[in-house]
């Protein structure tokens, strides 16, 4: 009150002085402020000004030539206020040039700010700088105003502030460019100081929840590592001691384990950092925590964070818990198709139970890990269904729930398309759909369409999006799927030494290659494509003494109108010692396979599940190249005609980067049993080109991988492999040819020399772990065993990236009795995967092998491994 009446006061005075405030119009005239006058503009000069046009300036004050004004006037104010506003201008005045009986010439001075020539960082990385390029959005050209230099300061505290680094300190100094006139160069200085970290969560109020429990489920906002176990440790000794004179070893117990809590606190996935956004989505799973242990009613009363002297921070947060709620009864309403005792079943939440809201609305709506009520209906149709569970009664601690369902009407598929694919074929990409027109409505065919679709590799998986457009008015569904096209073809293109000479590979992998438009010139772009086919084409050379080729083609859909693959290939290889042909020293290793196969897609057990069948033939011609075959068959002709079954079960969500699901193949390879049509025949006098000139062997093979999401992207991969190659006649023995090679990276498959197939384990040398290496014709029963985290750095479909370590373990032996799954040798290590669409999953790792080879020095310890296509897996 005496505030309001001092102003009052204040206002009176200045009321009653004299205003003599004046104006000059020029040589002679003077119009005081109390007495504005009337003028016609007679005219409007611009003055000041070198880079803007006068025309455009005075249309953008407001004036013209004719007005009327008052001078003094608002229209006058108006006018320098409009030119400010502009932002172009470090100076605006107007003045009276003269005045002519009735009329005024007026003239605006106006000073320019400078424009940008040219920016700059300093005191940050280049990949910091790229970003914040990105952000601010400078340009040349741009006028240098308050309101720019504000903004950019700004952009760039948020981008370290968004990182952790709330200190970032940005100064901005502009330096006339000597090159161009009215330019000035600007010079972003940036210090963004240390990462302040969290150095403690202090929680209030919680009575019956363990404040570790509390912090745990925050997300991002995590505190700093401590490791100071000798703080206080007089205090610990202390009481201890005195705890010890009593016997309470509980006490003692709770001592140290006060200890441990207060001064060790180890971060391995998650640093410490405090970013202000993810603190406020933290809280939110905080009470998220509270409502999933039946504390429906928590609440954060407040919360402050306040500043150390070391750079970090404390948070504390008052926490009002409530009681804890459990459910009485559950009751359903309005479901006419299944009993209430079978929704019991399905919904597995039931009286006595904690009430929790967010597990209740899983089992109602979505549950990953099974069954839930919404996919019951839905799988069955009934797209117009809804549920809601109600509170109809709360006492004490105990809830009645009321499910209020409506089922509707069954929803039938209308329409099924799809939009976004500009290479691919739409009946390519319809054909892996299962939605189908006339069928009922499914959320699990769906959600399969949209995995069968990310299988194919020809779109980005991220971005595959179903567009569900239900037609309440007829009971139909329209279903769109929205694709992004990526490169799906590749090249494989590599040069180096290995072997004493010159390597050279070249690849061409195109995976949605169109054979029917071969002829057709236009659909060369650059090869024709989109009906999803498959073809390989591969070269190599070993300098003057080795070359091969190879040939694939895949029809995944042969016939067009169910998913059977048809696989033809050819591969030809030779090796030679170098030598002339002519020369008696002369040598060669040929090698010509041909391979039929036919896939199908099975509906039983599952329709995760695949049949592969395939009809081999490989030809091996040698000719004095003794030293590949130990077993003493350098010269002949041997003939390996065999047919292949496996059956596969594939469920991965993804086929680059796998958060759930699993693959599973269990394999067999067999040849004709010539021997047992022989009769009595002396094995240990035939020559090895006779005894071996029709390869016979049974081969089976087992490879499992499981994919689970741990958190946040983090996959953890068990994987289990085993071959065994036996033989059905024991005086003929196990074949030479199609063994088991262990070690290294796996890389050559098994169209190499003799049919072996190599297999990768990280930590040794290439085959080390081979029964008689180097001297060896190779392992009949092997065993592989692998455990990798997985983290991804880039989901980008243009070039996928992920980080691993991993725990592996296996071993190779020369016969059955000898085989010993426990019997392994181990190691550890890390290692990076990129998928670029051009080249494939490349891979490289760091092994260590903790186990010494008997015989090979140096097999084991560090290495590093080079991998293609996931040989190494």
């Amino acid at each position: 009150m005496r505030l309001r009446n001092l102003l009052i006061l204040f206002f009176l005075l200045l009321a009653t002085l004299p205003v003599s405030a004046q104006i000059s119009l020029g040589e002679g005239h003077v119009t005081d402020y109390n007495s504005p006058k009337e003028y016609f503009i007679g005219g409007i000069t611009v003055s000041g000004v070198k880079y803007l046009d006068g025309n455009v300036l005075i249309m953008l004050s407001g004036l013209t030539v004719g007005d009327k004004v008052k001078v003094p006037g608002d229209k006058i104010s108006q006018s320098v206020r409009k030119l400010w506003d502009q932002g172009l201008f470090e100076d605006v005045k107007i003045s009276v040039s003269k005045v002519v009986d009735d009329q005024i010439f007026l003239d605006f001075y106006l000073k320019e700010r400078p424009r940008l020539s040219k920016f700059q960082f300093n005191g940050i990385k280049k990949s910091d700088a790229d970003d914040i390029r990105q952000k601010i959005r400078l340009v040349k050209g741009d006028y240098v105003t308050d309101n720019l230099l504000i903004k950019t300061k700004n952009i760039i505290r948020k981008f370290y502030n968004d990182k952790g680094f709330l200190n970032a300190d940005v100064e901005i100094q502009l330096k006339k460019d000597s090159a161009t006139a009215n330019e000035v160069t600007m010079y972003i200085n940036i210090d963004k100081n240390e990462k302040v970290k969290v150095y403690s969560i202090n929680i209030h109020g919680n009575k019956d929840v363990g404040a570790d429990l509390i912090k745990a489920s925050f997300k991002k906002t995590k505190e700093k590592s401590l490791f100071n176990p000798m703080n206080d440790m007089d205090k610990v000794v202390y009481n201890t001691a005195k705890e010890a004179a009593t016997l309470d070893f509980v006490e003692i117990g709770n001592v140290l384990g006060q200890q441990a809590t207060d001064n060790i606190r180890l971060r391995i996935f998650k640093s410490s950092k405090f970013i202000d956004d993810d603190y406020q989505a933290d809280k939110q799973l905080l009470i998220g925590k509270y409502n999933s242990l039946g504390y429906r009613d928590a609440r954060i009363l407040r919360d402050s964070v306040s500043k150390n002297d070391d750079n970090t921070i404390n948070i504390d947060i008052w926490i009002e818990e409530g009681p804890k709620y459990y459910i009485r009864s559950i009751t359903w309403v309005g479901n006419t198709k299944y009993t209430s005792r079978f929704l019991d079943r399905i919904l597995k939440v039931g009286k006595g139970d904690v009430y929790d809201q967010a597990a209740l609305e899983e089992a109602l709506t979505y549950n990953p890990n099974g069954a839930d009520i919404r996919s019951l209906y839905m799988d069955d149709g009934y797209l117009f269904f809804d549920v809601v569970p109600v509170e109809t009664k709360v006492q004490n601690d105990s809830i009645d729930l009321e499910i209020r369902m409506h089922e509707g009407k069954q929803a039938t598929v209308n329409r099924v398309t799809i939009k976004g694919n500009t290479k691919t074929n739409d009946h390519v990409a319809l054909r892996e759909v299962q939605t189908r027109p006339g069928q009922l409505f499914s959320r699990d065919r769906l959600i399969r369409s949209q995995r069968q679709l990310a299988q194919l590799k020809y779109f980005d998986a991220e971005k595959l999006t179903p567009n569900v457009n239900p037609n309440p008015e007829d009971g139909t569904v329209d279903i769109g799927y929205e694709v992004t096209e990526t490169s799906a073809d590749q090249i494989e293109l590599s040069g180096g030494w290995g072997y004493g000479r010159i390597v050279g590979t070249l690849g061409l992998s195109f995976n949605n290659f169109s054979l029917k438009n071969i002829t057709n010139l236009k659909s060369w772009k650059p090869i024709p494509a989109g009906d999803g086919q498959k073809l390989s084409l591969r070269f190599q050379t070993y300098g003057k003494g080795y070359y091969s080729y190879s040939f694939s083609f895949t029809e995944p859909w042969l016939g067009g109108r169910k998913p059977l693959a048809l696989s033809l290939s050819y591969y030809h290889s030779k090796y030679t010692n170098g030598l002339a042909a002519n020369d008696v020293s002369y040598a060669f290793f040929k090698i010509d396979g041909v391979s039929v196969g036919l896939g199908s897609q099975l509906r039983w057990p599952d329709d995760y599940f695949s049949l592969y069948q395939s009809l081999n033939y490989n030809r091996y011609n040698t000719f004095n190249y003794a030293s590949i075959f130990t077993f003493g068959g350098g010269n002949g002709v041997y003939n390996a005609l065999s047919y292949g079954i496996a059956l596969s079960r594939n469920s991965v969500d993804a086929p680059i980067f796998a958060r759930n699901g699993s693959e599973i193949t269990i394999g067999l390879d067999v040849t004709p049993p010539y021997s047992l049509f022989r009769g009595n025949v002396n094995y240990k006098t035939m020559l090895p080109s006779e005894r071996y000139k029709w390869v016979e062997y049974y081969k089976i093979k087992f490879k499992a991988a499981w994919y689970i999401d741990l958190i946040e992207k983090l996959v953890m991969t068990p994987r289990i492999r085993i071959g065994f190659l036996g033989a059905y006649n024991q005086d003929l023995g196990v074949t030479p040819f199609e063994r088991f090679y262990l070690g290294g990276d796996g890389l050559s498959g098994t169209n190499n020399m003799d049919g072996r197939e190599l297999i990768g384990m990280r930590g040794y040398a290439n085959n080390s772990l081979t029964p008689g290496y180097p001297t060896t014709i190779g392992g009949t029963v092997y065993t592989r065993y692998t455990l990798e985290l997985r983290y991804p750095i880039s989901l980008n479909p243009s070039a996928t990236i992920y980080g691993l370590g991993f725990v592996e373990a296996g071993n190779d032996w020369l016969r059955w009795s000898s085989f010993n799954p426990f019997n392994v040798y181990r190691s550890v290590g890390f290692g990076v995967r990129v998928f670029l669409p051009m080249f494939g999953l490349l891979g490289l790792d760091w092994g260590y092998g903790l186990d010494a080879v008997p015989g090979v020095p140096g097999a084991n310890g560090g290495q590093f491994h080079f991998s293609i296509n996931s040989s190494i897996d």
